[in-house]
């Protein structure tokens, strides 16, 4: 027997309400209407569920009898349809993404600020980690995607490729260094340098670059992370050479960066996904704000709403 929803729910509201004219307001029908609801329902059940008078709508026994086990049935049956629309949409409202660090807390809460206005709702899950860390990550589908190094073009990723981020020399701004427009690896022959760790993946990067060479430079201090790096320079202590990409939040006051020549080393930063696993409609979205922040010459500075503003205005 298929079960007359509408016309149960029409019977429960004039119950409740004891009048045909308030719950044809409640239920926003006409009297007309709700009136044809009851009739259906009473014809398919073959009993009369309200006796109705010019001046008031009373139950009749079988009302009262089917009363209590509608209502019942009916909130359990909202509960569940509301138990299933929490589950979808906390499966469609939870993004996973990783980042290197670099970029976590450079151009990412930029772009981030502008999928929050557009989807308050989305939780996103930030794997600010190593590149090898980022690529696990994707490879076992904990996030839907990764911004990382591009190293090898692995057979089961798909990679779109970001942008060219150089390698640069950072000093002290009175450093005899400060004063050249540029400087070659030579030039640091007899400096003290700070090497990050190579979990990072950019050391991997400078010491493929520099081969051999690598050797003649005089490494004396080795950190973890590159803010530790630029606070060793800062006091005077060392040199280091890090990503420009990196200067997007450090404060640059004290310090020169110079572009290093002979041979240049840079890194190749892209976004990675599974191949054959398609990205989510809200994980395309936020992919494409990223590719456009990307695109967007570097704020340095700047007000993070005029950077926001360029995104939202872009097609």
């Amino acid at each position: 027997m298929r079960i007359d929803f509408l016309g149960l729910h029409a019977f429960v509201a004039i119950a409740e309400r004891g009048s045909f004219q308030h719950a044809a307001a409640h239920l926003n029908l006409s009297q007309t209407a709700l009136s044809h609801r009851i009739r259906k329902l009473e014809e398919d059940l073959g009993v009369k569920l309200l006796s109705r008078t010019t001046r008031e709508v009373s139950l009749t026994q079988a009302g009262l009898n089917l009363l209590p086990r509608v209502k019942e049935t009916i909130e359990s049956l909202a509960v569940s349809l509301d138990d299933l629309r929490q589950e979808g949409r906390s499966r469609q409202e939870t993004l996973s993404i990783g980042c290197l660090p670099t970029i976590a807390s450079g151009r990412l809460p930029r772009v981030l600020h502008s999928f929050q206005e557009r989807h308050p709702d989305v939780l996103v899950r930030i794997y600010d980690n190593s590149a090898t860390e980022i690529s696990t990550l994707v490879q076992d589908g904990t996030i839907a995607f990764g911004i990382t190094l591009v190293a090898a073009h692995r057979w089961d990723f798909d990679i779109e490729l970001l942008m060219k981020d150089p390698f640069t020399l950072v000093c002290p701004d009175d450093h005899p260094l400060a004063a050249q427009a540029t400087a070659s690896w030579a030039d640091l022959a007899d400096e003290p340098l700070i090497r990050i760790s190579p979990q990072t993946g950019n050391r991997i990067i400078i010491d493929d670059a520099l081969g051999s060479r690598r050797e003649a430079l005089s490494w004396r201090y080795e950190v973890q992370h590159i803010q530790t790096a630029v606070a060793l320079v800062r006091a005077g202590v060392a040199l280091t050479v890090i990503p420009s990409l990196a200067f997007d939040t450090v404060d640059e006051r004290g310090l020169k960066l110079i572009p290093l020549r002979n041979p240049s080393v840079t890194r190749q930063l892209g976004i990675i996904s599974k191949r054959g696993t398609p990205l989510s409609p809200l994980a395309d979205e936020l992919r494409k704000l990223i590719v456009q922040a990307f695109a967007e010459p570097r704020q340095k500075r700047g007000s993070p709403r005029t950077a926001m503003k360029k995104i939202h205005q872009s097609p």
